[in-house]
């Protein structure tokens, strides 16, 4: 019988328990990230191989990204959606040494891997579960070139370039979340050495808690926290990170294409400024409330050294970006702003499609 998964204080599974949430200092350990480099144990993602002549052909078929042409030491980020478009799963892909390794959120890789087993056919892939091969740690920083040197790693110049480490797995240069960023997948039996690897390189030790806090500043979302069952690509800004408007072939394509020629999502992504003062902070999946009226949904909740507490949120589309909120229940109620450089005003022309509907007389 496989153990439980630790919960938090209102009995929710705690996504994250497998890996220290910090090491011993949240605040400092975010002020390593931007002002020199910090490494985390990101292990608890789980990681799926796709090795065989056609998978980037057949991978191309299954995901939002235009990975047909994926070049060799390159990566990107992908979703696999619903029928109705819908977000099902998130991942990051590396292509190095003949095989696609997706990583994705912890408990996330069974389901994903049966997905890609149903659709094998006559492909010649072979998809595997290759949790067990290797561990994700993450450098922010930016020092982050300097200690990979210092530890013997290559160093990918650009967004998603990835490159083999010595004695197996992989680098690859991530955007977020800070502009200095590397994931480092490497061998699991290595793991605790390549930690102390880095810290020898110059990087400090941090946990969850400072890597999220960064992830909500740049306000980049995380599945099954800052999205719900109705979520769709459009609203949290996965498209063009995540998903090519310009391909098709894929399920919920319809709905990707119908969103964005024909009019805007029904919500979308902020980062929440919380006047929590010393109470108690609200939860992933408690609402956002304007003038008595639910309006969204909080997802990350974090302390950040320098904003204090924040939390993204998914809101309607229709609430101003100086509306007053409140987010959260009872004690964990907190007022709330939107903070603007979160808040993208709408274009006042109309999406492509809406326009050439409205010079046809079809829509008003």
């Amino acid at each position: 019988m496989e153990p439980e998964t630790p919960a938090d204080d209102l009995g929710r599974p705690d996504v994250d328990a497998a890996v220290p949430a910090h090491r011993g200092d949240p605040p400092a350990e975010q002020r390593a990230m931007v002002r020199s480099a910090a490494v985390v144990d990101r292990g608890h993602r789980e990681v799926v191989a796709v090795p065989g002549d056609d998978r980037l052909s057949w991978l191309h078929l299954l995901l939002t990204q235009h990975v047909s042409a994926l070049g060799t030491d390159t990566g990107s980020e992908a979703l696999v959606l619903d029928l109705n478009g819908r977000v099902l799963h998130h991942m990051v892909l590396a292509h190095v040494d003949g095989v696609v390794y997706l990583d994705t959120e912890p408990g996330a890789g069974a389901e994903l891997l049966a997905y890609l087993d149903s659709m094998r056919f006559w492909s010649k892939v072979e998809p595997r579960d290759a949790t067990a091969e290797l561990a994700v740690l993450s450098l922010v920083g930016p020092d982050t070139p300097s200690v990979l040197a210092a530890a013997g790693a290559p160093t990918p110049e650009r967004p998603y370039d990835c490159a083999a480490l010595p004695g197996g797995g992989l680098v690859r240069r991530m955007p977020w979340p800070g502009p200095d960023s590397t994931d480092l997948l490497v061998p699991r039996a290595e793991k605790d050495a390549w930690m102390a690897r880095l810290e020898a390189a110059g990087a400090r030790p941090a946990g969850t808690l400072a890597f999220e806090a960064l992830r909500a500043e740049t306000v980049r979302p995380r599945l099954g926290v800052d999205t719900d069952e109705r979520t769709i690509p459009h609203e949290v800004g996965w498209i063009g990170a995540a998903v090519h408007l310009e391909k098709g072939c894929y399920r919920g394509q319809e709905t990707v294409a119908r969103v964005a020629n024909l009019g805007r999502p029904p919500r979308r992504l902020v980062l929440l400024l919380l006047d929590a003062g010393d109470e108690e902070l609200p939860v992933t999946g408690d609402p956002v409330v304007r003038d008595g009226r639910p309006v969204g949904r909080v997802g990350t909740v974090v302390q950040h050294h320098e904003l204090g507490p924040v939390a993204l949120a998914l809101i309607k589309r229709s609430v101003p970006a100086d509306a007053e909120l409140t987010a959260g229940v009872e004690d964990r109620a907190s007022p709330a702003a939107i903070d603007p450089g979160s808040y993208t005003v709408d274009a006042s022309e109309p999406p492509p499609g809406r326009a050439a509907q409205m010079r046809g007389g079809l829509r008003g």
